[in-house]
């Protein structure tokens, strides 16, 4: 047996004990009552959570936690397909045959003996045939509203809205200039407000989200990435409850909103001092 025969069998075996662990967990006859409580959208966050932490661990380089969230994340796959299974929807069997057969007809230079130049002839190929598989013809391909929904079935929400909105604006679905941007963030707030005051949860959903796509197109605006800004006041948040915890004697529940106010600012202020000074050195 070769080297990857026995691998590949290897991690065959390795998914067998992986699919009869989860069976076990979804059994009626002693299984675990959380497992068995949930639903294909019940575990949605727990999909989007775990395909972050995967991407957060690649770009960590740490093979050890690659390994263990690409495990949890294969877990998410497994559990979604042995509920379907109890639905009698579709199995791992289908799921695994499915991606398989798009494989291989998306690659026909591998399988069908195409011949390709180059990577983006290959990409090329892959789109055509996937608008095929798609009943897509080049009029319904090339219709702004196919990619903009592209863009909001694939993406992260604040990634997509910018992506949306620049592809509007590029057909000529923009403002005339900054002020109307702003005109426009400054009514969907009224809205939200009115909202908040006066309207059902599921209408102050509605204005919410408006409002973040205002916000979205004064970052479009201004050339900024809302995505990144965001993900920087996360860590910088998370920075302050670190120096909070550091200085604090005692739980911080256990003081008072006063008290975490000051050590707030106590920690704005020492990872202010921390910043490294700016280069103001002139060559001569």
């Amino acid at each position: 047996m070769s080297n990857f025969e026995a691998s590949t069998e290897s991690a065959i075996e390795a998914l067998r004990h992986l699919i009869e662990v989860v069976a076990s967990l979804r059994s009626p006859d002693g299984g675990c009552p959380w497992d068995l409580a949930q639903t294909p959208a019940s575990l949605i966050p727990y999909v989007l959570e775990e395909a972050y932490e995967t991407v957060y661990a690649i770009k960590s380089g740490d093979k050890d936690a690659i390994a263990e969230e690409l495990g949890d994340l294969l877990l998410q796959v497994v559990l979604q397909a042995q509920i379907a299974r109890e639905y009698g929807q579709f199995s791992l069997t289908e799921v695994a045959q499915g991606i398989a057969e798009k494989l291989i007809r998306r690659h026909p230079h591998v399988f069908a003996g195409v011949e390709v130049q180059s990577v983006d002839e290959v990409r090329h190929n892959w789109e055509q045939i996937k608008a095929a598989e798609k009943g897509e013809t080049p009029e319904t391909q090339n219709l702004l509203s196919a990619k903009l929904s592209r863009y909001a079935r694939t993406l992260p929400p604040l990634t997509a809205a910018m992506k949306i909105s620049q592809k509007a604006a590029a057909v000529g679905f923009e403002w005339e200039n900054i002020e109307g941007v702003w005109a426009k963030f400054q009514e969907e707030l009224a809205e939200f407000q009115h909202a908040i005051a006066h309207e059902t949860k599921a209408e102050q959903q509605a204005e919410l989200g408006d409002l973040l796509f205002a916000t979205i197109q004064l970052a479009r605006w201004y050339d900024l990435d809302p995505a990144a800004a965001l993900q920087g006041t996360n860590e910088r948040f998370i920075q302050r409850l670190i120096k909070m915890e550091a200085a604090a004697d005692r739980p911080l529940s256990d003081y008072t909103l006063d008290e975490l106010e000051h050590l707030w600012q106590q920690a704005k202020a020492k990872l202010a001092a921390q910043k490294p000074e700016p280069d103001i050195s002139v060559s001569e």
